[in-house]
């Protein structure tokens, strides 16, 4: 058997819908779909990732705070030019130990959701890694 990862699913507060928008639509520059109309009562926002893959934002309440290692991680074409984009809108970045050929940061979505973002510039294997 082979799977693949569809997607994820991640929470937000309720009355969050500008602010995910704000961060996953306009910093990251994710595309927006629209969920099944068949999902419309659970106030959900879609994003579309590379090939197939999605992710997904749902409402949780209360949100609990995460302090844990669990993250997703969003490989971006220019890590370097998305860090600067959010540290010049005021977002936390925290650097990571290095992968050879994947530099990468750390933030936390404005719902505290622990995000790795990394480009993919080599194979770490055969980079030293």
């Amino acid at each position: 058997m082979s799977a693949r990862l569809h997607h994820v699913t991640m929470p937000r507060p309720p009355g969050s819908d500008d602010a995910a928008r704000a961060f996953y639509g306009d910093l990251l520059g994710l595309d927006e779909i629209p969920p099944p109309t068949s999902l419309s009562a659970l106030d959900l926002i879609w994003y579309r990732l590379a090939g197939e893959s999605e992710l997904h934002l749902f409402v949780e309440e209360p949100m609990g705070q995460d302090h844990s290692g669990r993250h997703i991680c969003l490989a971006v074409e220019d890590v370097h030019a998305v860090r600067e984009r959010l540290i010049a809108e005021g977002i936390t970045v925290v650097g990571a130990t290095p992968i050879p050929g994947r530099p990468r940061y750390f933030v936390r979505d404005p719902f505290g959701n622990l995000i790795e973002l990394t480009t993919i510039e080599g194979d770490y294997r055969t980079l030293g890694g």
